[in-house]
């Protein structure tokens, strides 16, 4: 039985980390409580250290090579945490990011000015690496009813165009918490299958969900020769700054052309470390990964009972992100921002940068000791009653 105490605060100040020494870059203040960016304040699990400490005993940190025994970890993580078997060794690649993949993938299946569709509001990277790779940004807004989030395929269709070459999908979505139906990505593919639209799903928090989840490998066969599934056991177990990724693919000419551009970028092989976190992760994290999600959980009660009323949210499917709405606030987005920032003394993701559907919403971060985020929640109610 893993013993792990997840109300052990860990302190992050002067570690070099973005969410606590971050704050003075992104959001121009000396101290706050970083409730933004989207790793945990709980500590990476022992298991993993402990794996990553024998790589230092070895007291050679030379070139890695990635052997059968991660390929293995993955196929062997899908399988049993998501009853998937329908990918081999050969369908996987390696890189150093979800976001370095995704980048990747749309310069290796599109031209330059040709269309990328991507679902809004969304993970903001999805906007910059559509445009750092001059490709054409087409939105298609989600529709949202009492903040429940639905895909709008009518507006979609509308959207396609003989220029219309990928779809960036995030499943489960981040920031609006959903994890997609069967039948929702159903018609999904079945709109781009009939358009000839590649699908690349982001499947980074597929582990973090509440309820059953669907993964395009899920979906009829018939579909793989159009998608590309990118993932990363990172936001799962806590490991982001280990910069390590996989991308998943049945299509040989798709499979190709991506690593092309891996090859030109000489972004094939995560470090040692990334590629030892892997096998690490999906070998021993089951336990874990349960443990974890019934904490979340528990915070997730904690924020429906301590939050007032003038602040609401839709309980996620997903993700430890809450995309809280400030509507009933009477004041500008900007105001609320700042009056969250100096008055409560908290740091959330702005929701502009979402998209303009991220007006008076805000990101919070719940991945913290409860008692810490029931302090945040005093300070924030404060200034918000």
């Amino acid at each position: 039985m893993i013993n792990y105490n997840f109300d052990e605060k860990i302190d992050r100040k002067n570690t070099d980390c973005v969410k606590y020494d971050g704050l003075k870059k992104f959001f121009n203040v000396d101290d706050a409580k970083p409730l933004w960016v989207a790793d945990m304040d709980f500590k990476t699990p022992d298991f993993i250290l402990e794996d990553l400490k024998k790589c230092f005993d070895k007291q050679i940190l030379g070139y890695p090579i990635i052997t059968d025994r991660i390929y293995e970890s993955i196929i062997y993580w899908y399988k049993k945490r998501h009853n998937i078997n329908s990918f081999s060794k050969d369908d996987i690649q390696f890189t150093t990011g979800v976001v370095t993949a995704l980048s990747a993938c749309i310069e290796a299946l599109s031209n330059e000015e040709d269309e990328v569709i991507i679902q809004t509001p969304v993970y903001f990277p999805f906007y910059s690496v559509v445009k750092d790779n001059n490709r054409k940004l087409i939105l298609n807004p989600l529709t949202n009813e009492n903040d429940y989030y639905t895909m709008d395929f009518e507006n979609l269709k509308s959207k396609i165009s003989k220029k219309t070459k990928l779809l960036i999908l995030c499943s489960p979505h981040n920031p609006v918490g959903r994890v997609w139906s069967k039948e929702e990505l159903e018609e999904l593919m079945q709109i781009c299958y009939e358009n000839n639209i590649i699908i690349i799903s982001d499947e980074i928090h597929s582990d973090l969900v509440f309820k059953k989840f669907t993964s395009i490998l899920h979906l009829d066969e018939k579909y793989f020769d159009n998608i590309v599934l990118l993932n990363s056991p990172s936001k799962t177990f806590n490991l982001a700054g280990l910069k390590s990724s996989y991308i998943i693919t049945k299509n040989n000419k798709i499979r190709a052309s991506i690593e092309k551009i891996l090859i030109k970028r000489h972004i094939t092989t995560p470090n040692i470390f990334g590629i030892e976190s892997i096998a690490s992760s999906y070998n021993k994290g089951e336990q874990w990964l349960d443990m974890l999600l019934k904490y979340i959980k528990n915070n997730l009660e904690i924020l429906n009972n301590n939050l007032n009323d003038n602040i609401t949210f839709k309980e996620p499917e997903a993700t430890y992100l809450i995309w809280l709405n400030f509507k009933k606030i009477e004041d500008t987005h900007k105001n609320i921002f700042q009056r969250l920032l100096h008055n409560s003394g908290l740091a959330l993701n702005d929701g502009i940068t979402f998209g303009e559907e991220g007006n008076k919403y805000f990101r919070l971060n719940i991945s913290l000791p409860n008692k810490e985020l029931k302090e945040a929640l005093i300070e924030l109610n404060n200034e918000f009653s």
